[in-house]
């Protein structure tokens, strides 16, 4: 629907991100998707509809077929405000060099016939059309014909060896792309979305259903096997599908901050997906009814215009800051390392100055003498980031994986007031609480900030449109929270005789 379509691309606008790719695995979209992208100011990079296949480009009636396909859509479309790039196709030189089919010798004439069409002819058909938007051969490509087509040299760079490798998230920072046009992890829907094609006897990880609704077929086992190395077993489904979302959240964070902080190296980050197609575990961060998951909401934080992020090297910690404004800004760092409780062992601030469009090292900050092989299970490092608008943004680091830091009961505390058709919810934990999910029984809901951490006693607000019908009294009554600590079983306290 028009307004399902609307939802989709304002979500993309409203968590920062200004170029959309449209996949050559897919379809020329119609003209209402590239009137929401003129509307909403996202670039559109527009593949041509070839990908991850060898084409008989050496066939005359296939290449008139296409003919006519492409320059019906170059004339539709390039006069679009919104449109940058025509991209040959999606990975098929990169098949040509990596993949084995230079091995394969009757396929011979068709690597031919491929460097005609997307090398020769099909640039040329564009230009003829529409000489003014840019022309990219293939994605990845080095702009070389068979020449490092995924390399980090020139041009732009797929990378799944922490999806499909089975790499952990601290790899991406080995990747300095000029442009990361390609990447991702996956998380299951929401459970409101797995409720809708799975009985409750099927909520298992390796479910006949579950397994039928995941498109890769190691899919289940690679999130399961990189949640373990994060996380803590979980002690339910629900548990389970929370922890993905996160553990989606943090592994695309993770290398969009990397590359933001290297923004002379690496110009710009594409993840793959945005949105899905069917209600299905993927890599999407938008859900097929449209919900926002973990990554959704992690992206309006890395995708921020200016952000603060943190490269955790226990036990030290490099403050960054990256800006996609157009002109300097300045502000503070005000950090501590303290206690999952709130005690503080040690504060300061840095004096923050970053030039427009750029990204600044503030300072690496070494706390070998206070983290010891104990201590690193109960210490966390915490930054916010000052401006005269007030607190710009927070990020919280660990010195051992979460699964390992000893977390205690966060007891949080929410408050819930209506001001027009505003929820405000005022939020305050006792300890730490990881990657805090707000969600309401009843309704769906975008919230201004959800899965974030809330370190001890620093209360935040979290708005969120009021339900229709609703009033401050069902909203607290519906409200649901969770972090970390609700996902793994408790050892019970002891109560004296």
């Amino acid at each position: 629907s028009d307004d399902y379509l609307e939802a989709l691309l304002r979500g993309a606008a409203e968590t920062h991100q200004n170029m959309l790719r449209v996949w050559g695995g897919g379809f020329y979209e119609e003209e209402r998707f590239y009137d929401l992208c003129d509307k909403y100011g996202i670039l559109v990079w527009q593949d041509c509809i070839f990908s991850c296949s060898v084409y008989p480009l050496d066939d005359a009636a296939f290449l008139e077929n296409v003919r006519v396909e492409v320059r019906e859509n170059v004339r539709r479309l390039r006069q679009r405000a919104s449109f940058a790039l025509w991209c040959g196709n999606n990975e098929m030189e990169w098949g040509w060099v990596d993949w084995g089919w230079n091995s394969i010798p009757e396929l011979a004439p068709l690597k031919a016939a491929y460097d005609r069409f997307f090398h020769q002819t099909l640039p040329q058909w564009i230009a003829e059309d529409d000489p003014d938007n840019a022309y990219w051969p293939s994605s990845p490509s080095s702009d070389v014909a068979f020449s490092a087509p995924n390399g980090q040299a020139q041009g732009d760079a797929h990378y799944w060896e922490v999806w499909h490798g089975r790499k952990p998230f601290t790899a991406y920072r080995d990747q300095f792309p000029r442009f990361m046009s390609e990447f991702g992890f996956q998380a299951l829907p929401p459970l409101a979305t797995i409720a809708t094609y799975a009985d409750e006897a099927d909520w298992n990880m390796t479910s006949f259903i579950m397994e039928r609704h995941q498109k890769n077929a190691s899919g289940n086992s690679l999130m399961v096997g990189q949640m373990l190395d994060s996380f803590l077993l979980p002690k339910d489904f629900a548990s389970l599908v929370y922890l993905s979302l996160v553990l989606q959240a943090e592994g695309i964070r993770y290398g969009v901050e990397h590359w933001r902080r290297h923004m002379d190296r690496v110009a710009g980050t594409l993840y793959w997906q945005l949105n899905d197609c069917w209600p299905v575990a993927s890599w999407s961060s938008m859900d097929y009814f449209g919900r926002w998951k973990a990554l959704h909401y992690a992206a309006r934080r890395f995708f921020a215009p200016l952000l603060l992020s943190i490269e955790d090297m226990p036990a030290a910690q490099g403050l960054y800051v990256s800006s996609d404004l157009g002109r300097a800004w300045q502000g503070e760092i005000r950090w501590s390392l303290e206690t999952v409780d709130g005690v503080v062992l040690k504060r300061g601030s840095e004096a923050v100055d970053v030039a427009a469009h750029s990204a600044a090292h503030i300072g690496t900050l070494n706390f070998a003498r206070e983290v010891d092989a104990d201590s690193r299970r109960t210490l966390v490092f915490v930054a916010e980031l000052w401006g005269a608008e007030g607190r710009v943004a927070q990020q919280v680091a660990t010195f051992a994986p979460t699964k390992h830091v000893r977390l205690e009961d966060p007891a949080i505390t929410a408050h819930v007031r209506v001001d027009g058709e505003t929820l405000h919810i005022a939020l305050h934990a006792q300890s730490l609480a990881r990657l805090i999910e707000l969600a309401f029984t009843g309704a769906d809901v975008i919230f201004s900030d959800n899965y974030f951490d809330l370190p001890a006693g620093r209360p935040v607000e979290v708005t969120a449109p009021l339900p229709l019908g609703w009033n401050a009294t069902q909203a607290q009554a519906a409200l649901k929270i969770q972090s970390i600590y609700d996902t793994y079983a408790h050892a019970p306290v002891a109560t004296p005789a």
